[in-house]
């Protein structure tokens, strides 16, 4: 649309055509109807096997802090790592159907911060390796480039299971990964 009319202004129309009127005309592209895309499917962007994998048993702190609506924090110095794994989180407890919680990529100023900590729960992901030492910003920081969990409370109830445990944790981690692998469509 911008190379044929040479002017932002063509595209500006059409996006807000599709945020008031929910749809978007066009000679060249046809019809867009909001109401035919599910907003929740652009969510699926990664896989819970990946964040199995990549973290193991300690998959149920991130599941146990999400069921109990904790504050997560996600670090990696590139954008679409972090996003590609936020993107993912809320599959643990996909349930809920709560998009909400999930701020893919906050700054460290000021006004954004300022309007996370207003919600009680959340995701959000960060590349600014400085947010790793604001641990009033959460209850559970994932260094993606370290492949590490932290907890900075001593919150039983989101630390690894002991030893007698482990097994059972195990079994709970394997279970998740069989339950959420499946085609995405089943779910929605």
């Amino acid at each position: 649309m911008y190379l044929k009319h040479g002017s932002p202004v063509k595209m500006m129309e059409s996006y807000i055509a599709v945020l008031t009127k929910g749809i978007c005309q066009s000679e060249e592209n046809g019809s867009f109807l909001s109401k035919d895309f599910d907003v929740r499917k652009a969510y699926l962007a990664g896989s819970i096997k990946d964040i199995v994998s990549q973290f193991g048993m300690e998959t149920v702190i991130l599941h146990t802090a999400l069921m109990l609506k904790k504050r997560i924090v996600v670090y990696h110095p590139k954008i679409e790592v972090v996003q590609e794994f936020t993107r993912t989180l809320p599959a643990l407890v996909w349930h809920r159907q709560d998009w909400t919680i999930l701020h893919s990529y906050v700054h460290l100023d000021a006004d954004e911060l300022e309007a996370l900590q207003l919600c009680t729960g959340y995701i959000a992901g960060f590349v600014d390796s400085e947010v790793s030492n604001r641990a009033d910003l959460y209850d559970v920081f994932v260094n993606l480039a370290e492949s590490e969990i932290t907890i900075p409370t001593s919150d039983r109830k989101l630390s690894v299971p002991p030893s007698s445990s482990r097994a059972n944790a195990e079994n709970l981690t394997v279970r998740m990964v069989s339950l959420r692998t499946r085609s995405p469509t089943n779910y929605v």
